[in-house]
């Protein structure tokens, strides 16, 4: 038997988590919140026709984005199929039109062009993120918008530093993204920080951790004696107070097509 892939692996994870993720990903709700406000500050207009979301999951975006703007024909994209059932009652009647694509972004569809082109928490997946948005930028109109967030170097530090974990492979300061950039996008808006979460124990943490998906890449299971040896050696280096700490990286990028 041949061992999974990067993407058969990260849409593996994604998908047993479906049930848990809308609810434990705070911190992937707030970061999509804050893109949806970023685009609005960066003076989007009210309304777009056509707008194309590509990572959408259970809808954290989808939902701040239609709080926030009107939009006339939706398109949605994600590498798990199952997630369109949790995007229907979403969307509900707030959209005249709207469609489901299932698979890698990659590969996706796409037709004619866009007025805004969307993703919160997932361009850190991709392996060729320059050649993605190049292909993107061909589809979006000019004058068109592009919102985007991932997470810089220091995501999940804590772990990294311990061997613990399989990052996503993409993790880039915006510096590094403006070097990622096709000629034809201007970078209109831009930030990066950091926030920390605390867990009780490991398993609390490693609990989180499959519950929203994001140890797509991770390797095998751990043994009991390799958990204990791993969470005394977080202990000593990662805790505040007695919990241990997790830190989130998230970086956003505002930014329209020239013309």
């Amino acid at each position: 038997m041949t061992a999974r892939t990067g993407s058969a692996r990260v849409h593996d994870s994604f998908r047993r988590s479906l049930g848990s993720y809308h609810a434990e990903a705070s911190v992937q709700a707030r970061i999509a919140r804050h893109l949806a406000t970023l685009l609005v500050e960066a003076g989007a207009p009210n309304a777009f026709d056509r707008v194309f979301e590509f990572g959408a999951g259970t809808g954290h975006l989808t939902g701040a984005l239609l709080d926030r703007f009107t939009v006339s024909e939706l398109t949605l994209n994600d590498l798990v199929a199952e997630c369109r059932p949790h995007l229907a009652p979403l969307v509900g009647d707030r959209v005249s039109g709207w469609s489901f694509l299932s698979g890698p972004v990659e590969s996706a569809p796409l037709s004619g062009v866009y007025d805004l082109i969307a993703s919160a928490s997932t361009v850190q997946w991709l392996d060729d993120p320059a050649a993605l948005l190049a292909h993107l930028s061909a589809h979006l109109r000019p004058g068109g918008w592009m919102a985007l967030s991932g997470f810089g170097p220091g995501q999940f530090a804590e772990l990294d530093a311990l061997g613990a974990t399989g990052a996503a492979p993409h993790y880039a300061t915006v510096a590094e993204w403006r070097t990622l950039l096709p000629a034809d996008l201007s970078l209109v808006a831009a930030e990066e920080h950091s926030e920390r979460q605390h867990f009780a124990d490991l398993r609390a943490l490693l609990r989180h951790l499959r519950q929203t998906g994001v140890n797509g890449r991770a390797g095998g299971a751990w043994t009991r004696g390799q958990l204990a040896s791993i969470e005394d050696a977080y202990r000593q280096r990662h805790s505040d107070g007695g919990k241990l700490r997790l830190t989130y990286a998230p970086v956003y990028l505002v930014l329209r097509k020239e013309g």
